[in-house]
């Protein structure tokens, strides 16, 4: 074999060993990516809405919105549902927007307010698919006590951690800082590593709130977390419109809340597990 071939078959291996090498380090990378992904239920990958598969029954997980009723639901300070504000279509709970609410006899809308689950929740993993009309404002609140919320105005708004649902494009309020942005604990933290689907498109979200520690998800991805009763939390909440709450970021057993926020917003498949710490 002559000098020349010797080196054009070495030059080859090495180019070969250099392509698997950037193999590896891709394949490594994708994975890293993909390890901060969450398994969304298997349910939401079907047709099917506002139902359970077997295996999330197994797991633990229950329902909170059948597709049809508002059964488990009632409106905050109230015993029903807001007659008007809030509807149920193609399978999902609709919040009316203000402009197209019914009016009373005596030409006033009826009046809504935010609505929240009959059951309260401590320790939990939630999940559900919303979608926000046009430059819309809406949101997921936990963690909150209605007793709480009554006491402050107004009088039907929840207080409590919000998940805040937005168009980023259109609304102001995005452009007040990223913590007003979608999937954002409102007022709070900004989310990081997000993707938002299309205005009119549902996107998927999942809070976990597990002892002192909180998530927030959107489309799979976690996007923040953050721990109660730290040096960084204290800072936040100073800073913020909750700073002269008393009370206000206590831990407890709280109730889930869609809000009113007079924009057209939609939820569907609202599921839930709670979670035991020991």
């Amino acid at each position: 074999m002559s000098d020349c071939l010797k080196k054009n078959m070495f030059l080859l291996r090495l180019n070969l060993m250099c392509i698997a090498a950037v193999s590896l380090i891709l394949i490594f990378f994708s994975l890293s990516c993909v390890s901060n992904q969450e398994t969304e239920p298997l349910s939401t990958t079907t047709l099917e809405l506002n139902v359970l598969t077997s295996s999330e029954k197994a797991e633990g997980w229950i329902l909170l919105f059948d597709g049809e009723t508002f059964t488990g639901w009632q409106g905050l300070g109230r015993d029903g549902i807001p007659d008007g504000p809030w509807v149920i279509e193609d399978g999902a709970i609709k919040k009316v927007p203000s402009g197209e609410v019914p009016l009373q006899k005596d030409g006033q809308p009826l009046q809504g307010g935010d609505i929240m689950t009959a059951r309260s929740f401590e320790n939990f993993e939630l999940y559900l698919e919303w979608k926000i009309c046009p430059a819309g404002n809406s949101g997921i609140k936990y963690n909150v006590s209605e007793e709480m919320s009554t006491s402050y105005p107004p009088k039907y708004a929840a207080l409590g951690f919000e998940y805040q649902i937005l168009d980023d494009d259109r609304h102001p309020d995005a452009q007040k800082g990223g913590n007003r942005t979608a999937a954002a604990l409102y007022d709070l933290i900004a989310p990081e590593g997000k993707t938002l689907k299309p205005v009119g498109k549902f996107n998927t979200a999942r809070i976990i709130f597990r002892g002192n520690h909180g998530e927030h998800w959107l489309n799979g991805v976690k996007v923040l977390e953050y721990d109660l009763e730290t040096p960084q939390m204290d800072v936040l909440l100073a800073a913020s419109k909750y700073r002269n709450i008393q009370g206000f970021a206590d831990k407890r057993k709280g109730h889930i809340i869609l809000q009113d926020h007079t924009d057209a917003a939609w939820f569907r498949n609202i599921k839930i597990r709670e979670i035991k710490l020991f």
